[in-house]
Formats: C-alpha cells, sequence, structure tokens
C-alpha cells in the first residue's frame, strides 16, 4: 500500500526542526498508526454483530435495553441528594400547606356557623320555609301551580336581599 491510498499527506518539505530520516519515520508510523484505526474499526464492527446476535438469540430486544436503562437511571435519580432535598422540600411544604388549609377550613366552618347563627340568617331560613310549605302545601292539595304574588303570604317579602 501507498501513503496515499491510507490517506497519509504526500512527501512535503522538512518540517522545521526535523531531519529528513526523522521526517520518514514520523510518517511510517503515521502510516502504521492509520492502518491499526482501520483493523480496530473492522474488529469493532465484527464484535458488534457478534454482540447483536447474541442479544437476539437471548430475545433481548432494545425496546427491553431501553426500559432496563430508564429503570436504573431513575433508579439513579432517586438516589442522588439533589433528589432528596427536592423531595424533603416538597414533602415539608405539603404539609405547611395542608396546615394552613386545614386551618383556614376552620376559619371559614366558624365564620359560616357564625353567620348561620345571626339574625338576618335566621329570618331568611323562616322565609324560605314559609315558601316551601307553601309550595308543598299545594302540592299536597293536588294543584301544582305557586301563590299568585310573591307579597301574598303570611309575611311580606322584603325589598331587599340581606346579603
Amino acid at each position: 500500500m501507498d501513503s496515499a491510498s491510507q490517506g497519509v499527506a504526500p512527501r512535503t518539505p522538512a518540517v522545521e526542526g526535523l531531519t529528513e530520516v526523522e521526517e520518514e519515520g514520523l510518517r511510517a508510523e503515521l502510516a502504521k498508526v492509520e492502518e491499526e484505526i482501520v483493523t480496530l474499526r473492522q474488529v469493532l464492527a465484527a464484535k458488534e454483530r457478534h454482540c447483536g446476535e447474541l442479544k437476539r438469540r437471548l430475545g433481548l430486544s432494545p425496546l427491553g435495553e431501553l426500559k432496563q436503562n430508564l429503570s436504573r437511571s431513575w433508579h439513579d435519580v432517586q438516589v442522588s441528594t439533589a433528589y432528596k432535598k427536592t423531595q424533603e422540600t416538597l414533602s415539608q411544604a405539603g404539609q405547611k400547606t395542608s396546615a394552613a388549609l386545614s386551618t383556614m377550613g376552620s376559619a371559614i366552618s366558624r365564620k359560616l356557623g357564625d353567620m348561620r347563627n345571626s339574625a338576618t340568617f335566621k329570618s331568611f331560613e323562616d322565609r324560605v320555609g314559609t315558601i316551601k310549605s307553601k309550595v308543598v302545601g299545594s302540592r299536597e292539595n293536588g294543584s301544582d301551580n305557586l301563590p299568585s304574588s310573591p307579597g301574598s303570604g303570611d309575611q311580606p317579602l322584603p325589598d331587599h336581599a340581606p346579603f
């Protein structure tokens, strides 16, 4: 094989500081290394083909390998310090949020209870009860009609809503 077919550059004037003998020795070494690289590429390709054949015979698919790699990677993430710190921080934030929402829910419940015991709500509740009894009472008497006017009940309805 000649140096041109191996990818070795044609002879050029000696590099400064090198004698012609040294340059020829370096060029010969370069040709030898390039030849070894070609050989190693061929060996690697053969090994990859053999590896693929062994995997095929063992029933190992690329999808199975991908699943295994993802599983291994997820495990590595879970045992990492950054993941553990993030998980701990989010857990604490969740606990604090839960406590805050619980406190807020209790306060709302207490306020609704206070509102239900207020005179305004009692008055509203009484009026709803009166209207309900009139509607249910009229249905029990065989009539599905509502009273003819909203003000015809026992108590007049207020001009404005209490809320």
